[in-house]
């Protein structure tokens, strides 16, 4: 783990109860792969949404061939998909190689410390105390949050492709041409197109939870997702 020292500092913390003065160290918690991946994923989606939106509902014409614009659209919208599905797989790869912060059990609560963490995460978001759980990473309410947001990225990786099979032969077709026998192709299209809402839906409270540890805590957190640290007073480490 790598950290800095840093000299005491005043009273922001003192609302945390942690005393007026305290010894912060800096701790790089976030590694290079995870910020590329995490801005990968969220331009990615960006591209997505707007081409996805648009295949759905056509409303811009700006060709005599009604087909350039949408073909522009759709080859855009497959090439941003592998692109999402590479940064979620790195993202797998690196939850069983990354540091501390980036493994697996970040997202799942195995150890009695994370579900105590968790249940100390959700009383700070129900405005049940004013203390935000002590931890550097993703508390433990956050990393089941992201869990089931992976679920949903799944599940929209596994519907676009059965999609896009319609249109090709060979591999895709026969690895996800299942997906028809379970539901038809309206009702994956449906669900394809809700759970695009549902990951801005998620964006913003992603961004509204940023924005409140950062107010609260003052260790950096929406600085952190671009150089990597984070400062904690060391008696919460």
């Amino acid at each position: 783990m790598s950290t800095e020292t840093t000299p005491a500092t005043p009273a922001p913390d003192a609302a945390l109860g942690l005393g007026p003065t305290l010894e912060c160290v800096t701790v790089k918690v976030w590694e290079l792969p995870v910020r590329v991946i995490h801005w990968t994923v969220f331009l990615s989606v960006v591209a997505l949404s707007i081409t996805g939106f648009y295949i759905g509902t056509p409303f811009v014409r700006v060709s005599p061939e009604p087909g350039f614009l949408m073909g522009w659209m759709r080859a855009i919208h497959n090439l941003a998909a592998f692109v999402f599905i590479a940064a979620i797989l790195a993202r797998v790869i690196w939850a069983f190689t990354g540091n501390q912060w980036a493994r697996w059990d970040q997202f799942i609560a195995v150890s009695k410390e994370r579900r105590t963490n968790g249940w100390d995460g959700f009383r700070f978001y129900a405005f049940m105390t004013s203390k935000p759980p002590a931890v550097l990473g993703h508390n433990a309410l956050a990393g089941a949050t992201y869990l089931v947001l992976f679920a949903m990225f799944l599940t929209q990786i596994v519907m676009g492709l059965a999609l896009l099979s319609l249109e090709t032969e060979g591999f895709l077709a026969s690895t996800t041409g299942w997906v028809f026998t379970v539901l038809p192709i309206p009702w994956v299209r449906f669900i394809h197109h809700l759970i695009m809402w549902l990951t801005w839906g998620f964006v913003v409270h992603h961004l509204y939870s940023a924005i409140l540890f950062d107010t609260e805590e003052k260790t950096g957190v929406l600085s952190s997702i671009f150089t990597g640290w984070k400062r904690m007073p060391v008696d919460r480490l």
